[in-house]
């Protein structure tokens, strides 16, 4: 059921600083229209059943036939977020949120540019066991043309997590060449003018997660959880949970070198906190264990399935 009115659209559109123009670009079939149709399904306008094989963006014959997305296509999505994180309603804000799925294909490139041309950022997808692709490279190098500030999506982690079946420090080492490889197209392309827009998972423009699972998150949703805990403000969290940074909880410190004092060896961070809790999460899905879910999604205190 679609989660919005013509009279929410058409209000919100009065309100240019809640609207947000994005571009999805990325190297063939690492997910763009996958993604494209869970966040279409986030705003209730395609049943959770049918996304990831839908392909609600491709509306040509010859698209669906092909499995390619050769015309980039639009669509308008409302959406409510509460910044602050209270759980109020009434500290919800409205957005409207206008996403173009655009061709990954070489042959498309105009595509491309014509859809970073009319929007304010740009998505960009990469496959985490494929990482930076020729064509993940030529469509940065658009963005940077265009002086689009592109955001990160590592996508299809649920392939290292069941297939390659990699630990959470493993994953790290592949987010991390994934994400420098990004940054180094980026910085090469990059007008001087455009200020800083690497991309750093520690200031959240970098989400992992899986487009066909519909779920993904950004070290922020895990920093408001170990804040808390931690006794430290989130931004600090940030920082600790990406990079060489680990935690020895016998003597309650934060250690750069990963080892304790006495010389035994410490897990990062970002496994420990983050990637270890999801790689169980999913891993009991599979394996059909919703006991051991349930009581992983309560230590967790988030729900990742919604995100």
């Amino acid at each position: 059921m679609v989660n919005f009115t013509i009279e929410e659209i058409r209000k919100i559109m009065d309100d240019q600083d809640n609207i947000r123009n994005m571009s999805v670009i990325a190297h063939v079939d690492h997910g763009k229209s996958t993604l494209s149709d869970a966040l279409v399904c986030k705003a209730g306008i395609i049943s959770s059943k049918v996304a990831g094989d839908a392909r609600y963006t491709d509306t040509r014959e010859d698209e669906k036939e092909r499995g390619i997305t050769i015309k980039s296509t639009g669509v308008s999505m409302y959406y409510k977020y509460d910044l602050t994180n209270s759980g109020k309603p009434e500290n919800a804000r409205e957005y409207l949120i206008n996403l173009i799925d655009s061709p990954g294909h070489v042959d498309f490139s105009s595509e491309v540019t014509a859809a970073l041309r009319v929007t304010d950022g740009a998505l960009v997808v990469v496959d985490t066991v494929e990482g930076v692709s020729v064509q993940t490279e030529t469509v940065l190098r658009q963005a940077m043309q265009e002086k689009i500030k592109p955001v990160l999506m590592v996508n299809k982690i649920d392939r290292s997590i069941l297939e390659l079946k990699l630990d959470g420090e493993a994953m790290y080492q592949s987010f991390l060449r994934v994400i420098d490889m990004a940054n180094v197209t980026i910085e090469t392309y990059r007008a001087e003018d455009m200020g800083e827009i690497q991309c750093n998972p520690s200031v959240g423009n970098v989400a992992f997660g899986s487009g066909k699972d519909q779920w993904a998150f950004t070290l922020c949703k895990f920093a408001r959880i170990y804040s808390k805990k931690f006794g430290i403000s989130q931004e600090k969290m940030m920082d600790k949970l990406w990079g060489d940074n680990f935690f020895d909880t016998a003597a309650k410190k934060w250690r750069t070198d990963g080892e304790t004092s006495d010389g035994k060896g410490l897990r990062r961070a970002f496994a420990q906190f983050i990637m270890d809790p999801v790689c169980k999460m999913c891993q009991s899905i599979m394996e059909g264990n919703t006991e051991q879910y349930e009581k992983m999604l309560k230590s967790l205190e988030v729900d990742l399935t919604q995100e």
